[in-house]
């Protein structure tokens, strides 16, 4: 993985419907959706369904419209095919246990200090990760995550 961020904040995917206008402006072009997205987070989570049935094309307007330091995480699934980056994570079942804290699981900002803390003892990173894409969950885990200095 080519990025040196040790907390990725993000959500289930970046097309949320109740966003528009909250997050974001009313009359952004879906296109420009990844891109505004961005701006504020550093991965995205993709279930198998939708980071499978993307397909080539997909993925490089997706890679050149992001940062360098931004993940995508796509959750495996046997026969799932995606492009070969360091900026792609296959994450098996292991691996989100391990490495991606659930913000709709578990909202407590108590529990997340400490799991920031235990990677940022490691040195692995962690992804902080809403599913359902909650923006004030989201917005509290960067306030968090900014006031531990990461």
């Amino acid at each position: 993985m080519k990025s040196n961020v040790l907390i990725h904040l993000g959500a289930e995917d970046w097309m949320h419907a109740a966003w528009r206008g909250r997050f974001y402006p009313d009359d952004l072009p879906d296109e420009w959706l990844l891109s505004y997205y961005n701006t504020q987070f550093k991965t995205v989570f993709l279930s198998s369904r939708k980071g499978g049935a993307a397909g080539t094309q997909d993925w490089s307007n997706w890679l050149s419209d992001t940062l360098e330091d931004f993940v995508f995480i796509v959750e495996n699934s046997d026969g799932l095919q995606v492009p070969s980056s360091d900026r792609i994570l296959v994450a098996s079942p292991d691996w989100l246990v391990r490495h991606v804290y659930w913000l709709d699981d578990a909202p407590d900002l108590r529990a997340l200090a400490r799991r920031i803390a235990e990677h940022a003892a490691t040195g692995v990173s962690l992804f902080v990760i809403s599913r359902e894409g909650e923006l004030d969950a989201l917005q509290r885990g960067q306030s968090l995550r900014e006031d531990m200095g990461y």
